[in-house]
This record gives structure tokens, C-alpha cells and sequence, in this order.
């Protein structure tokens, strides 16, 4: 047989063994151990210890805690306290949502008030004072209309409102439901099935021994598989009790059985006091061990639960557990720090390797001669010590790329065939089946196969000696290689492959949107490149890169994906920084992405170093930081999704002045009704979902806002200073971005201000009618009193129209009286000018007469003499002066200008006589000539005096005097 169809022979050999495992195994894997997260009394803030747990039918989670009752609902944890703070052993609830409790010498249920305030009602007035209990409920079922409360020494059965007591001969040890029948061991007797209100002992039970009935399960054909603490498991088939042999049975016996859980309708869940849980398949083969090595807090299971989601929920000693037994994923850690952090992992030959930053280490990978249940013990392999990078089986060979070299792994040796140091991935090339390109600390190294089919080194790329994290070789044959810190490399070899003949670096100048971290992938035979601005393709026409926008579309959110892993056909994985998809590519232009499962390893992966690899088609193995996880496929997709449950208001508080807590059971409570003066509310809210998942929350409050809010992460909601009206307030939740939940709502009304409300409005129209009445009345007053004052106007009217007339006429007599007076002023004005035009021409005329005297001669023609020519001129000067004529100017300019001299003396009492006989003057506007005529004296003699005026009146130097004086 050839060498590589030997090869291929032996992987596919392995696949059929590992396939053939899990099919066996079912929906519960046998390898590793599923998801299992704590709960510790840190997080919870309560006791160590929780005896019991139910889920209701809100989807709550309530744990009987040794300080009481303990809820949480998915994100908030609530404790309420018992009376006399005892100890809550046993809870259940029923289809109304009451919560059922019991403890030392106390029983009853919680339930939500009027207020929706969840209160707690004791059942124990009920009882006769003879049959109350003085010891421990341990135990708390409902069956249709009654619920039992079982203690050591008595049954109580609660139905209709009143309570029937239930004895034994001896000591009860537990009650047990199965189904619709009940059955209780009785100490030293043996089991019993309680038939209504009385019980029947169970032939045979004999045979279970005495160290105590702590589980009965529902079993094949009708039949049970019952429990002890130390003498192992038993078939009860409804006739003889047979011991049931099983893989488990001794672990059972050795760890102390303490209850059970029928889980997935074929297998069986058992808590031990010293080890954990052991979980058997129906055939009794172990199919899971899970303790503190493995993720429990505590190995002292004292109860077990398994919820609607297939989550089996663990209360312990100390602490709470929840575990995801029916997920595709199931872990191994290395809880003792054995081998550090995982970087690469595979299946090979039987065996599973782990590459880590400490070695290479192994264990035995189980085939069918084994045990059923899947352990390991790794070991090192010798001489691997250091940083493994990476495991790759090629042609059946599995190289490791270490720190120190590649070497090919044979069982447990390690076997070098390169000394080049740091082997970050190798693969084959495209069009050379029989070569392998590896990417290393200082460049590309290339491998070929020996005359024995293996692989071995070749020689080390010449003319390039960049580090190279990824490589891949494109359909025209050149080969891009990643830097860390340089962006990428395009390299063109010779046909010998021996040297780089032409190589170009891009960067952001070629259009990428960094020169760091570009990571190079083939999908569907196509290379892209991964960035933090989504995936990127080279064009070769214009030699630039080029968002693929096609792809980062569907991909939504893992555009930004470091790393592209192949899966089976045409599936791929996606890993954004820890963030996991498996895309499956099989529909052209439409991409199916699976996000669902993989939720719990966020965070868990080696960041830039991630890997998965494929065992098989459903099987893959992925690397985390301290152990590896098994992903069936398979089992994913034999399961079915739950609906989610709906959305709780968990609570609603009044936070106007302080928070107040108005509800606690927000959505199905009375309405709610917040005065106007506290409209300020906050609203909490829950999804009840409790497996590993990423919850987002979307409100709306109808009556406030016009469209639903974005997605968040927030668990509760403020709205302050609310108008008045009725509101409806909607939440509804998405889990990993592809399952929603119902929408929940509930209403609240804000009461209308006092000034706004009913009584107020009757008030207001009250007033408004008295108001009106009052403005009738005053109206018709008014209206009298209108008429009143409007006749009085009417008279007065007539009155002023009387007045009007009298004084029209009086000033048109007036007026005439006025225009006879400037006719009298303007002659006597005409007579005041004519009178001074006379008195100018009379002086003019005399002037004339004295020049002429002069000039007169004899008849012998001699001058007259001067005493006669002194006398004429005496009698001229004297006509010319003559203050008679000057006293009727005067007399006649006061006429005509009212008084003019008075005023003027009175504003100006320094004047002189020839001062107001110039201002007169001056006032008839005569010019300068005519006033020297008047005065009898030079034109200069008139400028002069008309100066010394100007400084007696004070004027300034550009006001004018003769309009001045017109003025006066």
C-alpha cells in the first residue's frame, strides 16, 4: 500500500473511532466536561450552604439557603428572610407562582401582595397545636391541588385550605416524587408509596439495605432506579427490587450517594457528599464526572436540579453551580497549572497533543476498547520544552512549529528536521502539492519529502528575510506573507523556488487602513486580508486593496474577524478577537452565521494565536488559554433552542426624592398610579436566562417616546418628570444577537396635578359659574349706570355744543376784531413810516436849506455875515431837533408795536434815550442814512452808536442786531 493512502487510512480510521464516541454518547459528550458556572456566596451575599432548588414559573431560580429564601432571576440576586431567620431545607412552586418554603418548625409560601410586595403567609395556624412540626421540613412537592410538606416525623397534606397529618410507625427518612407517585422510606421498615393520605408498603424494598432511600428516578419500562447512600443503586420494576449493576456503582458507594436527577429523558445525575456528580447513560455507563477538580466550588452536592434550558443546577456545600450538560461544548482545564497556556491543539493517532508556551504535551485519546468515559494525564514529551506555535497535520504527518525549530511528531518523540527558529504556520503550496512553505522568525522556509515519504527541510527562501506570522500563495503563483509591524509582502520566486525574485511591501499608501496586524486568509479560494476596518482585496488591475464589502455586509460585526479558520465543506470559522462564528458559505451570496454556542468562550483564547482544529465533519477542537474545548457539531444540531422566556419587571421604584420601592412584581401587579408630584420612576428588568450568553435589552414607554430604544446591556430604565396620563411600558431581550424574546409590558398611569384634577375641575366650573353670574351681574350694573352716564354725556354734549357755539362766535368776533386791529396797525404803521419818511425829509430838506445859507451873497454879491448866517443855522438845527417831533414818533411806535420801548427797557434798563430811539429805528428796518437823517447826525455816528448797542444788549458777535430787535 502506499505510503499516503496508509496515512490517510489511519486518520480516517481515527475519525470513525472518535465519531463512533460521540455517537454513543448522545447529547451528553464523554470527553472533557461541560460549562460549568459557579455562583459563590460572594455573589450571592448568603449562605454557604443550599439544600434545595426550583425554578418557577416566571423562570426565577429560588435555592433554600441557610439564611433563607434565596432568588435570582438572571442578573439580580434577592434574599428573604423566614421567620426566626431559620434555615430554608426544602422549596418548590406551583403554576399560580407561589413559592412554597419550609424549615425547623415552620412551612408556607411567599407570593406578591396587593402592593407587590413579595411577603411570606405561614401555614402553621392552620395545624392543630398537637401536629405542628418540631423538627425539619425537608422536603416540599405539589401534586395538582395539594402540596406535601414531608419532616422526619410526619407528612402534611395541604389541600382546600386545610391540612391533613400523615404518620408512620417509625421515622420518615425522604419523601420522593416520581411522576405522579410519592414513596418514603421509613426508618427500619423499608419504602412506602403514599396512596392519597395513607401508606403502602413497598414489597421487596427490604433489599435496598439501611443506609437510607436518597433518590428515586423514573427507569425503563415503567420501572425506578432507586438510590442509596452506600449500598448502590437498585431497579424497582413494581414487583422486585434488583440491584442494578454500573460503572458507577462503586464511586457511588465509596463517595456517598446524596440525591438524583433524571436528565434528558436517558441519563441519570447523582450528588455525592465526597466527590461530585457522576452522570450514568442508561446501559449504567459513566458518561460524565464532574467535581471540584473539573469546576465545581465544593464536591458536597446536597441538591440537584434540572431546569426547562437542560441546565442542571447544583446547590452545594458551599455555593451554587450551574451547569451546561446538553451544550456542543465541553471543556478541559488545566486546574493545576500543568501546562500553561494552550496555543495549538490536535488529535493525532490516538492521542491529543497541546501545544503550549511551556511544551508540547500529550495524553491518550480513548478509542472503543475503553472506558466509556474520556480522562486524561498529560505528559511532556521530552526535549519539547519552549514556545509551541503551532500543530499541523500534513499528508499524516504532524509537524510542530516550535520556538527552537519544526520538528514531526511521532507517538511520544519529537523528531527536528529544521533548526530555523519559530515555525508560526506551515502549509502547502497551491500548485506544488509535494512542497510546504512555512512562515518563521527571519523568513520563509521551504520542505520537501524524502525517498520515505517524509517531510524534512528543503532550503530557506533567499532574498527575504522579514518574520512572517502568515503566509498563503495566490492562483498566478505569488506568495504574500504578513509582518507584524510592516503590513504585507507580495514575493514573486523563481521557477526553482529558490530565491525571491521581486518583492513589494503595501501599506496604508496602497489603500489598507494600517501597516499592522494584516492578517491573509483563503476563502473559497480567494485571499483576503483581515484589518480592524474589515476584510480587504487586492486588485491587481489598479495594484491597491479594496474593502470587500460583500463579505463585511453579511458579516456584520465579525468584519473586524483576526483570524479565518476552515472548517468542514464549506463552513469557516471567524474568531474576532475571542469572539467566535462558525459561517457557514454553502448558499451563494447568503451567509449562515452561528454565534449561539460559542458565547462562553469570549475572552478565553489566546488572543492573535487562536486555534481550532477539525477531528472530524461534526467534531473540532478548539484551543483556550488554560485546556482545550470539544465542539460537536452534531449534538448543536440535534438541539433545540428553547424559547426564551419572557422579559421581568423585576421592580419598579419611585426615585423622586429617594429611591422607593412602589412593586417587586412589576408586570402582572395592580396598576400602578404615581402622583404628579413623583413622577419620577425607575424601572428594573430581567431575562430569566441563565445560560452563557450575551443579553441585550430594547424599551419603549408608549405615551413618551416615538420608537424603541437601541440595544443595551442595561438592566433598568429612569424616566423623570413624566406629564400626567397613562403610559405603557415595553421590554423584550435578544440573546446572542439572533434569538428574541416576547415583548413584556405593563401600564402606570401619573395623576394629574391637584390644580388638574377631578374636584378641582368641579371647583373650577363652579367658580367659573359664579364667576359669570358676577360678570352678569356687574354687566347689567354697568349697563344702568352706561345709561346713566350716557344721557348725563348726552346733556353735557349738548352743553359743549352750546359752548362750541358761543365760542365759535366769540372768536370769529374776535378774529374780525383782530383783522380791524392789524388793518388799524398796518395804518398806523403806513402812518409811523410816513410820519418818519416826513420827519427824513424835513431834516433832509432843512440840511439842504443850512448847506444853501452858506453859499448866499448880497447884492454886491459879498457874503452875508456870520451872526446872520449863526441865527439861520440856530433856527435850522432847531427844526431839525425837535424833540416835539420826536415825542409823536414815539407815541405813534408804541401804538403800533405795543409798548416796544417798555419791554426793551425793561430786558435792558442801561439803555439811553438816543439807544431807544436807534432800537426804533432799527426795529422800522431803516438803513443807516436814514437813521443819520432821523438823529441828525454823520452815517459814522450811526455805526458807532450801533456798536455801543450791541454791547449794552450783550449780543454775541454773530447774532444780528436788527433781528434781534424784531424779535423783542
Amino acid at each position: 500500500m502506499p505510503i499516503k493512502s496508509k496515512y490517510t487510512l489511519l486518520v480516517l480510521i481515527l475519525i470513525f473511532k472518535v465519531v463512533a464516541v460521540f455517537a454513543q454518547s448522545g447529547i451528553i459528550q464523554n470527553v472533557g466536561v461541560p460549562y460549568v458556572q459557579n455562583y459563590t456566596k460572594y455573589a450571592y451575599k448568603s449562605g454557604n450552604q443550599n439544600w434545595s432548588l426550583v425554578r418557577g414559573e416566571n423562570g426565577v431560580m429560588y435555592y433554600g439557603n441557610s439564611d433563607g429564601l434565596l432568588s435570582f432571576d438572571g442578573n439580580k440576586w434577592q434574599l428573604y428572610k423566614m421567620p426566626h431567620n431559620i434555615i430554608v431545607r426544602a422549596v418548590t412552586t406551583d403554576k399560580s407562582g407561589k413559592v412554597y418554603t419550609g424549615g425547623y418548625g415552620e412551612f408556607g409560601y411567599w407570593d406578591y401582595d396587593t402592593n407587590g410586595k413579595f411577603v411570606y403567609s405561614s401555614f402553621i395556624d392552620l395545624i392543630p397545636k398537637a401536629e405542628r412540626p418540631t423538627d425539619e421540613i425537608w422536603k416540599i412537592y405539589t401534586d395538582g391541588n395539594r402540596v406535601l410538606f414531608q419532616s422526619f416525623s410526619r407528612i402534611y397534606i395541604y389541600e382546600n385550605n386545610r391540612f391533613t397529618v400523615v404518620r408512620g410507625n417509625n421515622s420518615f427518612l425522604f419523601l420522593h416524587k416520581v411522576g405522579n407517585r410519592f414513596f418514603v422510606e421509613v426508618l427500619s421498615e423499608g419504602l412506602y408509596e403514599l396512596k392519597g393520605n395513607a401508606l403502602s408498603f413497598v414489597e421487596h424494598s427490604d433489599k435496598l439495605g439501611t443506609s437510607g432511600v436518597l433518590s428515586i428516578l423514573p427507569y425503563k419500562k415503567n420501572s425506578y432506579l432507586i438510590g442509596t447512600a452506600k449500598s448502590g443503586l437498585f431497579i424497582y420494576d413494581g414487583v422486585d427490587v434488583k440491584p442494578w449493576l454500573n460503572e458507577g456503582d462503586n464511586f457511588l458507594k465509596t463517595y456517598q450517594l446524596n440525591n438524583g436527577s433524571f436528565v434528558l429523558n436517558k441519563y441519570y445525575a447523582f450528588g455525592t457528599i465526597l466527590n461530585g456528580i457522576i452522570i450514568l447513560d442508561e446501559e449504567g455507563r459513566i458518561v460524565q464526572q464532574i467535581n471540584k477538580s473539573s469546576g465545581l466550588q465544593n464536591n458536597t452536592v446536597l441538591s440537584l436540579y434540572l431546569d426547562k434550558e437542560y441546565n442542571l443546577w447544583a446547590g452545594l456545600d458551599n455555593g451554587i453551580d450551574r451547569i451546561e450538560i446538553n451544550s456542543p461544548l465541553y471543556f478541559y482545564f488545566d486546574k493545576v497549572g500543568r501546562f500553561g497556556t494552550v496555543y495549538s491543539s490536535i488529535i493525532y493517532q490516538d492521542k491529543i497533543y497541546l501545544g503550549t508556551n511551556q511544551g508540547l504535551f500529550y495524553s491518550e485519546w480513548a478509542d472503543n476498547n475503553k472506558s466509556f468515559y474520556q480522562s486524561f494525564d498529560f505528559k511532556l514529551i521530552p526535549n519539547s520544552q519552549g514556545q509551541v506555535w503551532d500543530l499541523t497535520l500534513i499528508d499524516g504527518q504532524l509537524i510542530c512549529g516550535h520556538n527552537n525549530g519544526t520538528f514531526r511528531i511521532e507517538g511520544t518523540k519529537i523528531i527536528p528536521i529544521s533548526n530555523v527558529n519559530g515555525g508560526w504556520t506551515i502549509k502547502k503550496f497551491t500548485q506544488n502539492s509535494d512542497k510546504l512553505i512555512q512562515g518563521t522568525y527571519t523568513g520563509l522556509v521551504l520542505y520537501a519529502k524524502d525517498e520515505s515519504g517524509k517531510w524534512k527541510f528543503s532550503h530557506k527562501l533567499e532574498n527575504y528575510g522579514e518574520p512572517s506570522t502568515y503566509v498563503e500563495m495566490d492562483n498566478s503563483g505569488s506568495i504574500w506573507a504578513s509582518h507584524p509591524n510592516k503590513g504585507l509582502y507580495r514575493l514573486i520566486v523563481d521557477k526553482d523556488f529558490k530565491q525571491v525574485t521581486q518583492s513589494k511591501n503595501f501599506g496604508k499608501e496602497q489603500g489598507l487602513p494600517s501597516d499592522f496586524n494584516i492578517n491573509i486568509f483563503k476563502v473559497n479560494n480567494r485571499i483576503i486580508f483581515s484589518t480592524a476596518k474589515g476584510f480587504f482585496i487586492y486588485d491587481d488591475i489598479s495594484d491597491k486593496f479594496m474593502p470587500y464589502n460583500q463579505l463585511n455586509e453579511k458579516l456584520g460585526t465579525f468584519a473586524s474577524s483576526n483570524k479565518v479558520i476552515k472548517a468542514a465543506d464549506q463552513k469557516y470559522w471567524f474568531i474576532n478577537h475571542g469572539k467566535v462564528a462558525l459561517v457557514n458559505m454553502a448558499q451563494p451570496g447568503r451567509l449562515e452565521i452561528n454565534t449561539s454556542p460559542f458565547s462562553v468562550l469570549n475572552g478565553r483564547m489566546v488572543q492573535h494565536y487562536e486555534n481550532i482544529s477539525r477531528i472530524s465533519n461534526t467534531l473540532y477542537l478548539i484551543s483556550i488559554d488554560d485546556g482545550f474545548v470539544i465542539y460537536n457539531q452534531e449534538a448543536a444540531n440535534q438541539f433545540k433552542a428553547t424559547p426564551l422566556p419572557p422579559v421581568l419587571v423585576t421592580q419598579i421604584e419611585n426615585i423622586t426624592d429617594k429611591s422607593t420601592v412602589i412593586s417587586e412584581l412589576g408586570h402582572k401587579g395592580r396598576p400602578i398610579r404615581l402622583p404628579f408630584t413623583e413622577n419620577n420612576i425607575r424601572i428594573s428588568y430581567a431575562l430569566p436566562y441563565y445560560s452563557q450568553a450575551t443579553v441585550k435589552f430594547q424599551y419603549f414607554l408608549e405615551g413618551y417616546s416615538n420608537n424603541w430604544s437601541e440595544w443595551n446591556f442595561e438592566i433598568q430604565k429612569e424616566f423623570t418628570n413624566l406629564a400626567q396620563g397613562d403610559y405603557t411600558f415595553q421590554v423584550r431581550a435578544k440573546v446572542n444577537e439572533n434569538q428574541l424574546s416576547e415583548t413584556t409590558s405593563f401600564q402606570f398611569s401619573v395623576l394629574p396635578p391637584w390644580y388638574a384634577t377631578y374636584w378641582a375641575k368641579i371647583i373650577y366650573a363652579l367658580i367659573l359659574l359664579a364667576i359669570i353670574f358676577l360678570v352678569r351681574y356687574l354687566f347689567n350694573r354697568k349697563l344702568r349706570r352706561d345709561k346713566i352716564m350716557l344721557e348725563q354725556k348726552l346733556e353735557q354734549e349738548k352743553e359743549e355744543y352750546k359752548r362750541q357755539q358761543q365760542i365759535e362766535t366769540e372768536q370769529k368776533l374776535v378774529k374780525l376784531k383782530n383783522e380791524q386791529l392789524e388793518v388799524d396797525l398796518a395804518g398806523k404803521s403806513r402812518e409811523l413810516a410816513n410820519s418818519a419818511l416826513n420827519i427824513v425829509y424835513k431834516n433832509e430838506l432843512l440840511q439842504t436849506i443850512k448847506d444853501e445859507v452858506l453859499h448866499l451873497n448880497d447884492l454886491s454879491d459879498k457874503s452875508l455875515p456870520q451872526d446872520q448866517f449863526k441865527k439861520i443855522q440856530k433856527i435850522i438845527d432847531e427844526g431839525m431837533s425837535d424833540e416835539q417831533d420826536w415825542q409823536l414818533f414815539e407815541s405813534s411806535f408804541n401804538e403800533a408795536h405795543e409798548n416796544y420801548f417798555k419791554k426793551l427797557k425793561a430786558d435792558h434798563p442801561d439803555l439811553t434815550p438816543n439807544d431807544l430811539k436807534l432800537c426804533a429805528f432799527l426795529r422800522m428796518n431803516m438803513n443807516s442814512k436814514e437813521i443819520a437823517s432821523l438823529l441828525n447826525i454823520t452815517v459814522r455816528g450811526v455805526e458807532l452808536r450801533r456798536y455801543r448797542l450791541r454791547k449794552r444788549l450783550n449780543l454775541e458777535h454773530e447774532t444780528n442786531l436788527t433781528e434781534y430787535l424784531l424779535n423783542v
